[in-house]
């Protein structure tokens, strides 16, 4: 997995900041649709924190935690974020947190820097609470209507996550 340097880090918030803001939109209106007053979600690859800013601003009751491999993403985060949300530095194939911790796990154009999906799956699943929601917006790895059966996740999330129509199909 790609860790940002503070330069690189920096970079990737300008550009994250002008490119993808219709996307953290559009993520940030499903999760609103999904989400139960007061779920616990976890955003992993947060990066500087752009996704978890739109969702603390729309549902402050949310719990928000954000993981990213690179401190400095982290920094940049923390900085937006003025302790709205709980970041920490961390790997995918190694969350820092408990078991079924999180009624929401999502992820935004992460999953393709993960070296080891399985891996990645298999904690993902770990921390996911029973019936929660993952939702991963990735261009890469497989499409989100077709995780099911998706090599990397059919064996260690189908049976993990609900099927969430809103979500489902995109």
């Amino acid at each position: 997995m790609t860790s940002f340097d503070l330069q690189a880090s920096r970079s990737y918030d300008r550009r994250a900041t002008r490119l993808l803001k219709g996307l953290y939109r559009h993520i940030t209106a499903d999760v609103d649709r999904t989400a139960t007053r007061g779920a616990t979600v976890l955003d992993i690859g947060t990066g500087p924190g752009k996704l978890l800013t739109h969702l603390a601003d729309r549902r402050p009751d949310l719990r928000l935690h954000g993981v990213d491999l690179s401190p400095h993403m982290i920094a940049l985060a923390a900085g937006r974020l003025d302790r709205r949300a709980e970041l920490v530095v961390g790997d995918v194939t190694g969350l820092p947190y408990p078991a079924a911790s999180f009624d929401v796990v999502i992820s935004s154009l992460s999953m393709h820097e993960w070296p080891d999906v399985a891996a990645a799956a298999t904690d993902i699943r770990r921390v996911l609470s029973p019936g929660g929601l993952l939702a991963i917006y990735d261009a890469l790895q497989c499409r989100a209507d077709d995780f099911r059966t998706c090599p990397h996740f059919r064996a260690h999330l189908a049976h993990a996550v609900r099927p969430e129509p809103a979500l489902r199909n995109r």
